[in-house]
């Protein structure tokens, strides 16, 4: 009887050991809810997301595991170096606030919008949590 409670016990601190390694690593998802891929929409364009096994939180929470906030990309790829803090400009859109959508002007013509998870310190997780969808703007 205490080899099998020896062998539980070893399971199960081998599983959380494993869970709490996934969530340091941000093994989250991200999905661009709102507008949908291959879609025409007017401006300006409402851009939400939602999340999986991550937390959305507002940036001034700080750095924390598993936590971090939404940016938007528009018309560009996301960063080559992922262990810098993303830019703000037209193209790097923060949403430092917490927020899972904003609306955004767009030119007419078409438009990649990206989304890019980010902790606290707009430093992305490594591997990106992003998504993508192309729209046509008239």
């Amino acid at each position: 009887m205490k080899k099998f409670f020896l062998k539980a016990s070893v399971v199960a601190v081998s599983l959380l050991v494993l869970g709490l390694s996934t969530a340091q690593a941000g093994g989250g998802s991200v999905t661009i809810t709102e507008p949908a891929d291959g879609t025409t929409v007017s401006s300006p364009v409402k851009v939400c997301m939602a999340v999986d096994d991550v937390d959305v939180e507002p940036a001034k929470k700080g750095v924390n595991d598993g936590k971090g906030h939404h940016h938007i990309l528009v018309d560009v790829d996301l960063p080559a170096d992922l262990s810098k803090p993303i830019g703000k400009d037209a193209h790097h859109i923060h949403m430092g606030d917490g927020s899972t959508c904003k609306e955004i002007k767009l030119s007419a013509g078409k438009h990649k919008i990206s989304t890019l998870f980010a902790k606290g310190n707009h430093v992305p997780y490594d591997p990106a949590i992003t998504a993508t969808v192309n729209v046509t703007v008239k």
